[in-house]
């Protein structure tokens, strides 16, 4: 008999091949993200649970299943999962690292150039009719090359980022809580806090993970230390900007811009940031590669394959539950 897995929301083909090759396969049947008691109807009479970043998964479901095997995130992030609970239980929880690294480090640096060179304002007036010939104040944005790069969080996206910048003559400095040795040997990177580094660099990136003593690390006074010729870029994860905050210095030009990925209360965005025409936003959509997601995919599908083998899956975020 086939272990079983209850996935919530349809994958990339070849993946969904090889789940239904190896699983009793039971999938969401809606093009939505499932409601709490749907996760828990399925979660309830499965083996495995293969949920995405959108699903909260709490107590109530970790606990609705007494023979719950495991759960894999499809996701390099795992905040969305009540891991201590899980852990009690011994139930092992995956997530999707390393795959998604160069892809979202591209869709930071597209945010980067979108946001500063104003290329969504540019391509709306375009489409619109406006154009009726160059002009020497039109749209004008902030350079890139050889400005100053600040990286907060400098694990594998926060380095892919800063390692791209290299092509730019930009100086690099990040904030981390330990030295990055290889920016600083290859890059000539300066790690510095968190305020010194608002207050140099001309593109701030986020990278950091949504910790307890993360959340609203950039709120008013942190957006008060940047320039104001400064953009914030963030595909990170929403919560680590305050977005009210983000609106107003937006809004009064504290900042030049922002470019998100990201939202704090997603899918919900805060009133007032879509009306400023300074903010680059995009619907979370870093890893949203052909490759990359389906790369996603058969990670989730290995450490779903190990979980149902009682093996140590490679990508597990709990491994103490073995000891």
């Amino acid at each position: 008999m086939k272990p079983s897995l209850f996935l919530t929301r349809e994958l990339p083909a070849t993946v969904m091949k090889k789940l239904n090759h190896y699983f009793d396969l039971t999938v969401n049947p809606y093009d939505r993200s499932l409601h709490k008691e749907e996760i828990i109807e399925g979660t309830c009479k499965t083996d495995i649970l293969l949920c995405l970043l959108t699903d909260t998964i709490d107590k109530d479901i970790i606990r609705c299943n007494p023979n719950l095997k495991g759960i894999c995130n499809y996701a390099v992030g795992y905040n969305n999962v009540d891991i201590e609970t899980a852990s009690k239980l011994k139930i092992p929880v995956c997530n999707t690292p390393g795959v998604l690294t160069e892809t979202t480090a591209d869709l930071a640096w597209a945010l980067i150039f979108a946001v500063s060179r104003r290329i969504v304002e540019a391509d709306k007036f375009t489409r619109e009719g406006k154009f009726n010939g160059w002009a020497p104040q039109m749209f004008l944005g902030g350079d890139i090359y050889g400005k100053t790069l600040g990286i907060v969080g400098a694990g594998r996206i926060g380095t892919a980022v800063a390692k791209r910048a290299n092509a730019f003559n930009m100086k690099i400095v990040y904030s981390d809580a330990t030295a990055n040795v290889e920016l600083e040997k290859k890059y000539s990177a300066k790690k510095m806090s968190l305020n010194e580094l608002l207050e140099e660099a001309d593109f701030v990136s986020l990278h950091t993970p949504l910790l307890p003593e993360t959340k609203h690390l950039i709120g008013s006074e942190q957006l008060r230390l940047m320039k104001s010729t400064a953009y914030l870029i963030n595909t990170a994860r929403g919560q680590i900007i305050d977005e009210s905050a983000l609106v107003t210095a937006l809004k009064e030009n504290q900042i030049a811009g922002a470019g998100l990925d990201v939202y704090e209360n997603e899918p919900d965005i805060a009133e007032g940031l879509t009306e400023c025409v300074n903010a680059v936003l995009t619907p979370h959509i870093a890893s949203a590669s052909i490759d990359t997601r389906t790369k996603m995919g058969f990670l989730a599908y290995e450490n779903a394959v190990a979980i149902a083998e009682n093996r140590i899956p490679a990508a597990i975020v709990n491994p103490e539950i073995y000891e």
